[in-house]
């Protein structure tokens, strides 16, 4: 199995912000086949440190993330996510 593991730092952190990215996100499920599981991890931490929400998607194969990266549906999720965030970080892992 895959791991894609993506952090988000928003340029406006609040409840709202947060939200929205959150159901984007989630809506993910049921658009893009090659999802085995996906959740999404809303941040408390108040550590400088700390990206505000995390994203971990679980798929089959490496040829199964290719497929998802260009997922048309994925693509529209990341146009709207880039309005809302200032950094992402990603670590793809198999395990």
């Amino acid at each position: 199995m895959i791991k894609h593991v993506v952090f988000f730092k928003l340029k406006e952190c609040n409840e709202k912000n947060k939200e929205e990215v959150n159901q984007k996100l989630l809506s993910l499920i049921g658009e893009v086949k090659e999802i085995v599981s996906l959740e999404v991890g809303l941040n408390f931490s108040d550590e400088a440190r700390a990206y505000d929400l995390s994203l971990i998607v679980e798929l089959k194969s490496r040829e199964d993330l290719l497929s998802y990266a260009k997922n048309s549906y994925h693509q529209e999720v990341i146009s709207f996510i880039k309005t809302k965030v200032i950094d992402t970080k990603v670590v793809d892992y198999e395990n």
